[in-house]
C-alpha cells in the first residue's frame, strides 16, 4: 500500500515543485505521505483517492458549494480547515492553485509575503 501512496503522492510534489514553492519538504502525517511548509503540514494524502488539503473554512465551504463533485467532507473533518478532494476529479492546473493556496495559509507569513501572488481563487 505503501509503495502504490507514494506513486500517486508523486503528482503533488510535481505540482507542487512546478509552483516553485519555497520551504516545501516531504514528510508522512498520520502514517500517510505529505508535504509540509517550514515543519506545518499543508496537504496529505487520505487514501488513495483522496487528498486532505488544509484551507480557511471560508474557501472550504466555497470549494464544496462551487465543485461538490471535487471537494467534500466527512464528518470527522466537519469544523477543521481542511477539504478533501477527490483525485480522479480534479485537473493538475486547478489542484497546483489549490496546493499554492493551502501553502500560503500554512507557511510563516515572512515566506509567503515574499512569494508573489497568483490570481485569487476562482479568478
Amino acid at each position: 500500500m505503501t509503495n502504490d501512496l507514494d506513486q500517486i503522492f508523486t503528482r503533488i510534489e510535481q505540482l507542487a515543485g512546478a509552483r516553485g514553492l519555497p520551504g516545501v519538504a516531504r514528510s508522512t502525517s498520520y502514517g500517510t505521505p505529505a508535504l509540509k511548509v517550514r515543519d506545518k503540514s499543508f496537504v496529505r494524502l487520505k487514501d488513495s483517492a483522496t487528498l486532505v488539503l488544509l484551507c480557511p473554512s471560508e474557501q472550504k465551504t466555497l470549494l464544496m458549494e462551487i465543485s461538490p463533485d471535487i471537494y467534500f467532507e466527512t464528518d470527522h473533518y466537519v469544523g477543521y480547515p481542511a477539504v478533501l478532494i477527490r483525485l480522479d476529479a480534479i485537473a493538475d492546473e486547478e489542484l497546483s492553485l489549490r496546493l499554492e493556496d493551502a501553502w500560503r495559509f500554512k507557511a510563516p507569513k515572512k515566506l509567503a509575503s515574499a512569494r508573489p501572488t497568483t490570481a485569487p481563487m476562482g479568478g
